[in-house]
């Protein structure tokens, strides 16, 4: 079997999903070498946008606008980060809450490149925390998870430091037994 490379990827957008409102940034980092980084900012592609998802995010459209980059060179530039950083293993994307961000970035990443690196799947933390942990789906709050498992909570809606979490979150439920919960 060729070798895996898991890649924390989060997200913010300006709603609830992809082709209707935009991804605005981006953040990555290798779940076991976490010091290896991709973060981006990237232009709206159109300015639909809901009131509550640009206060998490912080920033307006505009801001977005003048310093993000194109959706095609964001995506070229993770796309290549991506290839980089796995080497010769199998890229595999690790997100909290996986299926939100993830529909975003395949969404991206075809619409712009025509390919994902990731192929068509993604691992979602709080999924695998349920299974080995043995938790219920209302205990896979990160909040919960990180208690039961002696994270220190440090998502804040800063794609980069919320990827980092999520990796420390990942490694810590890959390392746990079936008696957490």
């Amino acid at each position: 079997m060729k070798k895996e490379c898991l890649i924390s990827v989060d997200i913010e957008s300006a709603g609830p999903i992809p082709g209707e409102f935009s991804m605005l940034s981006l953040g990555a980092c290798l779940v076991y070498s976490p010091e290896q980084l991709f973060t981006c900012e990237i232009k709206p592609i159109n300015t639909k946008a809901d009131p509550v998802a640009l206060a998490v995010v912080g920033y307006s459209l505009d801001h977005f606008e003048s310093h993000g980059l194109s959706p095609a060179d964001a995506m070229s530039s993770f796309r290549n980060w991506i290839k980089e950083s796995a080497g010769e293993a199998n890229p595999v994307f690790v997100g909290f809450n996986a299926p939100f961000d993830w529909s975003f970035v395949n969404y991206y990443f075809h619409k712009f490149l025509g390919e994902n690196p990731f192929g068509f799947a993604a691992l979602d933390v709080k999924a695998l925390y349920m299974g080995r942990c043995r938790t219920t789906w209302a205990e896979t709050k990160s909040s919960a998870m990180a208690r039961a498992l002696n994270v220190d909570p440090t998502g804040d809606h800063d794609p980069l430091h919320d990827a980092l979490y999520q990796a420390q979150l990942c490694r810590a439920v890959l390392a746990c037994q079936s008696d957490v919960g």
